[in-house]
């Protein structure tokens, strides 16, 4: 069951997020040492998770007026079991109930449970020439901390 996080849970979610980021290494990508996206969320209620205690999580945010998911991870050894789907279904009804225009997020073009895993999940490239300032900042952002190791792209979906 998909639910808001605890605020006691958040420090939990770190190893969480490592353990995903590590999978990427059979890929090639290695991202570079630095804090996690969850470590810099103070609000539990930017944070969806599913499980007790959680086996993933989705960390949302504000960008130019829409929802972004900033954030999707589950255990690995929880994976392929559903979670990630719930949780992004969980983040468009939130949308859909916040009146948001959509849901954004920023992810690797070409590895597997990435772009073609949120493409299945009816997210769709996004043209850059309809990115807001804020997108736009995040983007460029994310290329100053050094994780576009390979190639990235914007995607969308509307509630």
């Amino acid at each position: 069951m998909v639910r808001w996080a605890r605020a006691d849970e958040l420090p939990g979610l770190v190893s969480i997020e490592l353990a995903a980021d590590r999978l990427f290494e059979q890929v090639g990508i290695v991202f570079p040492p630095g804090t996690t996206m969850i470590e810099e969320a103070a609000d539990p209620g930017a944070v969806l998770v599913e499980g007790e205690p959680p086996d993933g999580f989705a960390l949302i945010g504000w960008v130019d007026g829409g929802l972004h998911l900033d954030q999707l991870a589950v255990r690995p050894e929880s994976m392929r079991q559903g979670i990630g789907g719930r949780l992004v279904t969980a983040v468009i009804d939130h949308a859909r109930a916040a009146g948001a225009p959509g849901v954004t997020l920023t992810t690797y073009r070409d590895v597997p449970w990435n772009a073609p895993w949120y493409a299945r999940h009816g997210f769709t490239p996004m043209p850059e020439a309809e990115w807001g300032p804020q997108l736009r900042a995040l983007v460029e952002h994310e290329r100053e901390l050094g994780i576009e190791i390979a190639p990235r792209v914007v995607m969308r979906r509307r509630p």
